[in-house]
């Protein structure tokens, strides 16, 4: 499901953005203001995840949202009007509320207990080879047979790949299958408990969500202007491939760290992957040389899958299970609205200064800022 949904709905936009600008000759603006409006509606969703998966069900919720993506993806196919390009991107939207990392984050949850840390890891590797699989893939599928009929084989290939899977899942979907299930000893993850509100005066749901709200500004902001700022340096050609190393030890860093986190303290490990994000960003700001900023990058990219996997174990550790799928969902949520504004804010510090030392710096004290909040504790509850 993350291979499917962050190859689509992540990857895939820059694909989508070129191919129908070459089709239709529509302006970049109106292209990307549909990706945007995309993102900001499922992160809307986002927190109302918990509520979906308790009163309609796991498996249910998944495959409406496979059915949603399959929807948004066809309709993509035969796009020729804006009103198509919008909807589609609305119904990408709710592809993301049943099979973004909510929902695979929750469902592992209420699955592994004491191995949960290496299952999420697992599961979100998928997001990152959505980037490695599926937009390379619609990319040469294009060019063999056209736009249409790649992104309907795309879909074709989706749907009998995860429609069997999330069948065969040993899942409950009833009120009465849920009740007949042995409930974990912290609750159920699926029903939430606990109103959105007082979660959003807690010191420590916000000791979580700001400071990856805050990493993760930086690092999407980053990835869209990777390939920018090392070209100068490095050339074209040199810095695709450091884009390609970055992504390659972000999979790396996730199974690395993924066999061992459920024995660290993860606060802890969240503030050193980000001081070191933060020391290979400064490498890059100084960096004189191509072989630097290649060791740079790939330190940068070990942390880069790790941020999406470490707030889960942070809230499965500090909240009960029962609000876990609710926690997280808001918490999702509030970092997705921001870290939306990662690109544009680098793009403006660039503008203003004439090159990217300064946005970089930016971005490094957003890391270090970040990992001093995160080892800011709320203190127990008695």
């Amino acid at each position: 499901m993350e291979l499917f949904i962050f190859g689509f709905g992540l990857y895939g936009h820059g694909v989508f953005l070129t191919e129908l600008q070459h089709l239709q000759g529509w302006p970049t603006a109106l292209i990307s203001s549909a990706s945007t409006l995309s993102f900001l509606l499922g992160n809307l969703l986002a927190p109302f995840t918990s509520d979906a998966l308790h009163w309609v069900g796991p498996r249910r919720l998944m495959l409406f949202g496979i059915s949603a993506l399959g929807t948004s993806t066809t309709l993509l196919a035969f796009t020729a009007t804006p009103w198509q390009l919008y909807t589609a991107y609305i119904l990408m939207a709710f592809g993301w509320a049943g099979m973004g990392t909510v929902v695979v984050a929750t469902i592992l949850r209420s699955w592994f207990d004491r191995r949960s840390g290496l299952a999420i890891s697992l599961a979100f590797n998928g997001a990152t080879c959505g980037g490695i699989i599926v937009a390379p893939a619609l990319v040469l599928l294009i060019g063999e047979v056209g736009f249409k009929l790649a992104m309907l084989a795309m879909t074709v290939i989706m749907i009998a790949i995860l429609v069997p899977a999330v069948m065969s899942l040993p899942l409950a979907d009833s009120a009465s299958e849920r009740r007949a299930e042995n409930a974990p000893p912290r609750g159920n993850p699926m029903s939430p408990s606990l109103s959105r509100w007082p979660l959003l005066q807690s010191f420590g749901f916000w000791t979580i969500t700001a400071p990856f709200a805050l990493a993760l500004s930086a690092q999407v902001g980053f990835i869209v202007h990777q390939i920018a700022f090392l070209e100068p340096t490095m050339g074209r050609s040199d810095a695709a491939i450091a884009v390609s190393v970055t992504t390659t030890m972000a999979v790396i860093g996730r199974l690395c760290l993924g066999m061992i986190v459920d024995r660290l303290e993860p606060r802890r490990t969240t503030a050193i992957s980000l001081a070191t994000q933060a020391g290979a960003l400064l490498v890059i700001v100084l960096a004189p040389d191509s072989r630097t900023l290649f060791l740079a990058c790939a330190v940068y990219g070990f942390s880069i899958g790790n941020l999406i996997t470490l707030p889960a174990l942070i809230i499965q550790r500090e909240f009960d299970a029962a609000t876990f799928g609710m926690v997280l969902g808001l918490s999702t949520a509030i970092g997705g609205m921001v870290s939306a504004l990662g690109p544009g804010l680098m793009g403006l510090m660039q503008s203003a200064t004439g090159g990217y030392d300064a946005a970089l710096v930016l971005c490094l004290i957003l890391k270090l800022v970040a990992a001093a909040i995160v080892l800011l504790r709320p203190r127990r509850r008695r």
